[in-house]
C-alpha cells in the first residue's frame, strides 16, 4: 500500500510531533487540522493547539487568535517529553475542526466533547457545556457541520450531537451504529450524510431525527469525509485510495477508480466544475463530474500530509498541517502561500538536517504492494 517514500515522510512526521520543545521558546506551535472559508475573502485555518489563523482579505493578511488563555511554555533540559508537551497544549484537548456559517458566527469541536463557538470572527471563543458545565459528551469530536443556525457534530463512538442556535447548547442524536464518524455533509438544513470507519455510511432527510444506516458492499476501508454537490451527486473517500460515488442522493454508491493509494481526506467543487481530493503529497482531480480521476503533484514544496481542500468560487486552497496551498488562478497549478506561516513551523526547515542525523532506514524497507 505504501512506498518508500511514504515511509520516510511518516518518519519526519513522528519526528516533528518530538519537537515542540524545540518551538516553545517562541511560545506557540500549530499543527494544521481543518480550515473553513464562509465567504470568497474570509478563511479560517485551525490550529489542533487552540488558535485559529484568520483572513479578510482573501489572504492577503492573516491574524492569530488564541481560543484560550496561552500555556507558560517554558521549558528545562530536566522535563520529559509528556511534561513538555502539557506545557504547550496546556489544558485544552485537541481540537480536529472547525465550520463557519458566515463570515462571523463558527463552531470548533474537538478531544472528550470540547466545543467552542465564536460569533466575532474568531476574536473571541465561548467553550459550550451543559448546565452542570460539563461536556455534551466526553467522546472525541472530530467533525462538525453547520448550516445557519444549525450544526452538527460527529465523533467517536458513532456520537452524533445537534444544535439548533448556533452552537450555544446541544442534544445528542440517535445514529444507530458504534462506529467513528468521521465526515459530515449537508446540502441544507434536512439532508446530510455521515461516514466512518469501516465503510459506514449514514443518511438523514429530517436534519438527524432519524439517521438510516446506508448498506454497501463497495467499502471496503474506513472513509474520512462526505461531499454533495446537489441532491443526488455526491462522493466519499478514504484510507488507502477508497473512493466511492453516489447519483442517488447517497442511497446506493459505487467504487471508483483511484489512481493512488494514499489516504484521501477532503473533497471540493472549484467553479469551472473541476472536483478536487486531498490526498496526502498530492491532490486527485476530476474533470468529468468524478467519474475518472487523476493525481495532480503540488510540487516539491507541499507540506507533508495535505488534508483539506476548501474555498469559494475561483479562490481555492489546500490545507497542509504545516502550510497552505492555493491555486494559481483557474489552472491546475498550486503555489505555497508565502506569507503564511504557523506558529512553530519555522522548525520544519531542520527536517532535513535533523533526518540526516538520525539513523538511516533500513535499506529493506517495504516497497509498494
Amino acid at each position: 500500500m505504501f512506498t518508500r517514500d511514504h515511509f520516510a515522510k511518516l518518519f519526519l512526521s513522528i519526528g516533528m510531533l518530538a519537537l515542540p520543545v524545540v518551538a516553545s521558546a517562541a511560545g506557540d506551535i500549530c499543527y494544521l487540522r481543518d480550515a473553513a472559508a464562509p465567504s470568497v475573502n474570509s478563511m479560517y485555518l485551525l490550529c489542533g493547539q487552540a488558535i485559529v489563523y484568520s483572513t479578510a482579505d482573501a489572504g492577503g493578511h492573516w491574524t492569530m487568535n488564541r481560543m484560550v488563555k496561552a500555556a507558560d511554555v517554558r521549558a528545562s533540559s530536566t522535563m520529559t517529553a509528556d511534561q513538555r508537551a502539557q506545557l504547550i497544549l496546556g489544558a485544552t484537548p485537541e481540537l480536529h475542526a472547525i465550520s463557519f456559517s458566515d463570515d462571523s458566527h463558527g463552531i470548533v469541536v474537538g478531544n472528550s466533547g470540547t466545543i467552542f463557538t465564536t460569533a466575532d470572527a474568531g476574536k473571541t471563543w465561548t467553550q459550550r457545556q451543559d448546565a452542570k458545565k460539563q461536556n455534551y459528551t466526553t467522546e472525541h469530536l472530530v467533525a462538525v457541520f453547520a448550516v445557519g443556525n444549525q450544526a452538527w457534530a460527529s465523533g467517536f463512538y458513532g456520537t452524533m450531537l445537534h444544535s439548533s442556535d448556533g452552537g450555544a447548547t446541544w442534544e445528542k442524536q440517535v445514529t444507530g451504529t458504534t462506529m467513528d464518524l468521521q465526515g459530515l455533509y449537508f446540502i441544507n438544513q434536512d439532508l446530510g450524510w455521515a461516514v466512518g470507519w469501516s465503510g459506514t455510511i449514514l443518511r438523514t432527510a429530517d436534519g438527524g431525527k432519524n439517521w438510516k444506516i446506508i448498506a454497501s458492499d463497495s467499502a471496503t476501508w474506513s472513509l474520512n469525509t462526505v461531499f454533495f454537490k446537489d441532491e443526488k451527486n455526491g462522493w466519499a473517500c478514504g484510507f488507502a485510495g477508497e473512493l466511492l460515488g453516489s447519483t442517488d442522493g447517497g442511497l446506493t454508491w459505487k467504487t471508483l477508480k483511484s489512481p493512488i493509494q494514499n489516504g484521501l481526506s477532503s473533497i471540493k467543487l472549484d467553479k469551472s466544475g473541476r472536483l478536487w481530493i486531498a490526498a496526502d503529497d498530492s491532490l486527485l482531480l476530476s474533470e468529468d463530474g468524478g467519474a475518472t480521476w487523476s493525481a495532480v503533484s503540488v510540487g516539491e514544496h507541499a507540506n507533508v500530509f495535505m488534508i483539506k481542500v476548501f474555498g469559494k468560487d475561483n479562490s481555492l486552497w489546500a490545507l497542509g498541517e504545516l502550510g497552505l496551498m492555493h491555486e494559481a488562478g483557474t489552472s491546475k497549478e498550486w503555489k505555497p502561500v508565502d506569507n503564511f506561516h504557523p506558529a512553530g513551523t519555522y522548525i520544519a526547515d531542520s527536517l532535513e538536517e535533523m533526518s540526516d542525523q538520525a539513523t538511516p532506514a533500513s535499506p529493506n524497507a517495504p516497497a509498494a504492494r
